[in-house]
């Protein structure tokens, strides 16, 4: 059985450290909102939704051991861990709106779990939605991992996939490995090889030779970030498979819940790429493959053009092109 990534117990969060699968199943057991904003900024857990699932709870974490009166100070601290992932954001305000209303951390902890439930019931409605696009024998390539590790559980690309086979559709998943971190290969091919389902692993350099072979029948992936014109943040791979799809007629489908997309960000080139450390494209489970000295550059992320995606599967339906019009449509703007 699949662990979940984030559980509350014992008046405490325990994140199922990441960077330790496939090898090792452990728990890091979360105190107080600093030791959340580690987890989260060091990627013990990661994918947009689960990131603000935790920096929910470590808001509950922060109030409890200090007072609702550092609020803002708590709130501070867990922002300032990842940049791009909207949903970070989207909790923590959420969160503190509801300690307007609060007298005690017990409340804003129902508002926490309350997030997390919404997650799960969203990402299985997602899955309905998007299963309809899938037919029925088909060949999914995927980028990164948006599955439950990256969710409050079931996933957002891979509830997709875990729905249309629950239908009964034969399909069979390519996963790209993800570099530099490898959440294709850790984590995404852990994920669904524990859940039963047919997986097979390429390097992220591999997807364009298998779609020109007509083994791909469709692509979809996960968000962190989706721009009021449909342009997509995702996974630094993401546009270069975006790129290739669309010049195999392939069809490219973003699965994220509608607290992913952010109405204040026009377009992609004013969402913030987060930079990370060299050592992760230096190294490969701290061994070396690049020569001491060298230059490097890590962006965690890149994003995808609207013009590249070929719907964006909410928790509320299905949005197709136009973006701009369809998006506050849907979020009932």
């Amino acid at each position: 059985m699949l662990p979940p990534a984030l559980r509350w117990e014992d008046d405490m969060l325990q994140i199922l450290d990441q960077r330790r699968l496939p090898w090792e199943v452990k728990y890091v057991l979360c105190r107080d909102h600093e030791e959340v904003a580690f987890a989260i900024k060091n990627m013990v857990v990661r994918g947009a939704p689960a990131i603000g699932i935790a920096a929910a709870y470590g808001v509950v974490l922060g109030v409890k051991n200090l007072s609702l009166s550092k609020l803002d100070e708590i709130i501070e601290t867990l922002s300032r861990t990842r940049p791009t992932a909207v949903n970070l954001f989207w909790a923590l305000e959420r969160m503190k709106r509801r300690a307007r209303l609060s007298s005690s951390w017990r409340e804003l902890l129902e508002e926490a779990r309350a997030i997390h439930d919404e997650d799960i019931k969203a990402n299985e409605a997602m899955g309905l939605y998007g299963a309809e696009l899938v037919p029925e024998k088909a060949s999914v390539l995927t980028h990164c991992n948006a599955g439950a590790l990256a969710t409050g559980g079931f996933g957002t690309a891979l509830g997709v996939i875990r729905m249309a086979i629950r239908q009964g559709k034969s399909v069979k998943v390519f996963a790209d490995e993800t570099r530099p971190v490898l959440q294709g290969a850790r984590l995404t091919t852990w994920e669904l090889m524990m859940d039963g389902i047919d997986v097979t692993l390429i390097t992220d350099n591999m997807a364009g030779y298998l779609m020109s072979k007509g083994e791909i029948d469709l692509v979809i992936v996960g968000a962190d970030r989706i721009a009021a014109n449909g342009d997509v943040a995702n996974k630094i791979g993401t546009y270069s498979i975006a790129v290739l799809a669309k010049y195999h007629n392939i069809p490219f489908y973003v699965a994220a819940p509608t607290s992913t997309i952010d109405l204040g960000v026009s377009s992609g080139k004013d969402i913030p790429i987060e930079e990370r450390n060299p050592e992760e494209v230096k190294e490969i489970n701290g061994v070396k493959i690049a020569p001491d000295g060298v230059k490097v550059r890590n962006p965690a992320f890149d994003v995808t053009p609207n013009q590249l995606v070929s719907a964006i599967i909410t928790e509320k339906g299905v949005i197709r092109p136009p973006f701009e019009k369809e998006i506050p449509k849907i979020l009932g703007r």
